[in-house]
């Protein structure tokens, strides 16, 4: 939901049309949630949004439903053809991660982009946009040592600090700590769900917060 939410406003913008209404978002993650419940019926995936695609319309100007519906329509065509999948899998690793590079890095200045509506003259706003991002890489490297089995992965580094991810985890119950675990491992979920706290708990104005023009 998260991620869906920030890639409707950054759809949006590359598109060149206005901020998506609270009504839009709300059709656009539970038609979400449909599609998730559909594919978990015929035994396939759950999926969601993908940035990638906004990074598309970017590249190349084209953000209409009507060709992303025939587009659509297209793939699931081609999805019954083995040997389409075998061409799509033989493109080199170089040329996708090539691909990826601009993709994510134009995704990734769309994002500093929207985050540059609030006033980032604030030190409330620097303070929690600068704690959020860092606590969203610094989280996930601290669970990665979970059940290393490398004594010298990076991750394993991080025992100096009591108490570990397996020694926090091993002491919770298994339900719990398979969420956390999750959780924790989510560089997105950890930036995400402490942005949201710090930003809705420090005091601070509308137009601080970039919730009026």
């Amino acid at each position: 939901m998260i991620e869906s939410f920030g890639d409707y406003h950054a759809c949006a913008h590359m598109a060149g049309g206005e901020q998506p209404s609270s009504q839009q978002i709300s059709r656009g993650i539970g038609c979400e949630g449909v599609g998730c419940l559909l594919t978990g019926i015929l035994g396939g995936f759950s999926s969601t949004s993908y940035s990638e695609n906004i990074g598309l319309v970017g590249l190349t100007r084209v953000g209409s439903r009507y060709v992303v519906q025939w587009v659509a329509v297209m793939l699931v065509g081609l999805g019954f053809f083995g040997k389409f999948g075998a061409l799509a899998a033989a493109v080199p690793g170089p040329v996708v991660g090539g691909l990826y590079c601009t993709l994510f890095g134009l995704i990734s200045a769309v994002g500093v982009q929207q985050l540059a509506k609030c006033d980032l003259q604030s030190n409330r706003n620097l303070f929690i946009a600068g704690f959020s991002l860092f606590m969203g890489l610094s989280v996930p490297a601290y669970f990665s040592a979970v059940s290393s089995p490398d004594a010298m992965a990076p991750g394993k580094l991080l025992a100096m600090y009591q108490p570990t991810a397996d020694t926090l985890l091993a002491s919770l119950p298994q339900s719990l700590a398979r969420m956390i675990e999750s959780v924790g491992s989510t560089g997105m979920a950890v930036a995400a769900i402490i942005g949201v706290v710090l930003d809705n708990v420090i005091p601070g104005t509308a137009r601080e917060r970039g919730l009026e023009s």
